[in-house]
């Protein structure tokens, strides 16, 4: 088969989508005006910032007012946390978060535990699952927040979201979800689901790198995390990325609009790449089977290490990524699949392919037909391949 170049890390970031890169042209040339300034350049670009905010909160079931721009999914999960921490610290220093957060969350409360916080992490189930009963029992009259990401960033699984805002909702806890990986791929709806506060980030679905969103619930005060001009209404300083998020809104809004016919091709696809690439020996699929992201496919392959196949496959033409944390100068596997109970030697072996509306079916049969040769011949180079032969002889 004739080599071709594969994108299949999606869920890492993606590429900007013409209807976005369109919308933003002007923003970036003709209508440049600082949003701040009163002058008819100024309030162009602040009518354009206005319209974005207002389409991205009717994508989320959210009112314009609620919609602060950041710039990044990160700097919305510390101003999140770190915000509901320093605002609630008078009612308790309890919060409740997940063994398998993103690190933009699970490292900001490692941080505030240094800071006299108590963090409880939910454990999962073998699918990446919390328990709704496990996050009950964890409620305590001390409990400030619930943070529990919507969909993970490693395996796709999806959370019950709902069900957890309904929870924190009756017991009068504030409820912030990660849905980085979520929002533009599965409907999500702040008020339906009852969360106070969410993260977003453009590049997850085919909008501008650099510019995100956290939903904070109306009535509800985050102190600033950035201080300076009193942008964003005094709770975001910084000149505001106008075209960044014009090209965020003309995303979302394609994403929004598309989404059942995307979902729809996008499983599809996904479900074939799972059924083909779990006939190689000493496969399986990562993450729920069926609770799982539209188009994230997550695997681990025994007796191969993740960043040797990401390498490999990358000389294939090939682009995807390993939840193994070694491909980030650490030896340690990743975090999410010894949560879901992987022995350290299997979780070494993983291998994430997210695909999108983009991906082709060509894409596909060119995955299907690379991959398992590729671990085929990285087996043939391990020693521990040879032991697994001899330990099933």
């Amino acid at each position: 088969m004739k080599a071709r170049r594969v994108y299949a890390d999606n869920a890492g970031t993606t590429a900007l989508s013409k209807t976005a890169l369109d919308a933003m042209m002007p923003y970036l040339t003709e209508s440049f005006g600082n949003p701040s300034a009163i002058y008819s350049a100024g309030r162009e670009a602040k009518k354009a910032l206005e319209s974005a905010r207002a389409t991205i909160a009717e994508a989320i079931g959210a009112r314009p007012e609620e919609i602060y721009f950041t710039g990044c999914g990160t700097e919305a999960n510390n101003w999140a946390l770190r915000g509901i921490a320093e605002v609630k610290a008078k009612n308790g220093r309890h919060i409740i978060s997940s063994s398998v957060e993103h690190h933009a969350v699970s490292h900001t409360l490692e941080a505030l535990a240094k800071k006299g916080y108590e963090i409880t992490y939910l454990p999962v189930d073998e699918y990446g699952l919390i328990s709704l009963d496990d996050l009950k029992n964890a409620i305590r009259e001390d409990t400030i927040l619930i943070s529990i990401m919507t969909a993970n960033n490693e395996i796709g699984t999806i959370q019950p979201v709902a069900e957890i805002g309904a929870i924190a909702r009756e017991r009068g806890i504030l409820f912030h979800t990660d849905a980085i990986q979520a929002v533009g791929h599965i409907p999500m709806n702040v008020q339906e689901m009852n969360i106070d506060l969410m993260s977003i980030a453009a590049h997850k679905f085919r909008g501008p790198k650099g510019m995100g969103v956290l939903y904070i619930r109306k009535g509800l005060y985050v102190p600033p995390l950035l201080t300076g001009g009193g942008q964003e209404r005094n709770r975001r300083s910084g000149t505001e990325n106008v075209p960044g998020a014009v090209g965020m809104a003309a995303a979302i809004k394609e994403a929004v609009d598309n989404m059942d016919e995307n979902v729809k091709k996008v499983t599809a696809m996904r479900d074939r790449l799972i059924r083909e690439l779990l006939k190689v020996p000493y496969s399986r699929l990562t993450g729920h089977p069926e609770k799982r992201l539209p188009g994230t496919a997550s695997f681990v392959f025994e007796c191969v290490e993740g960043e040797a196949m990401v390498l490999t496959l990358d000389n294939a033409g090939i682009s995807a990524s390993s939840g193994s944390a070694c491909s980030s100068a650490s030896l340690d596997p990743s975090h999410v699949l010894l949560a879901i109970g992987l022995p350290h030697e299997v979780a070494h072996g993983s291998l994430r392919l997210s695909i999108n509306e983009t991906t082709t079916e060509e894409d596909i049969d060119y995955l299907i037909a690379t991959i398992p040769p590729v671990i085929e011949k990285l087996r043939a180079m391990s020693p521990l391949w040879e032991d697994k032969l001899n330990e099933k002889s």
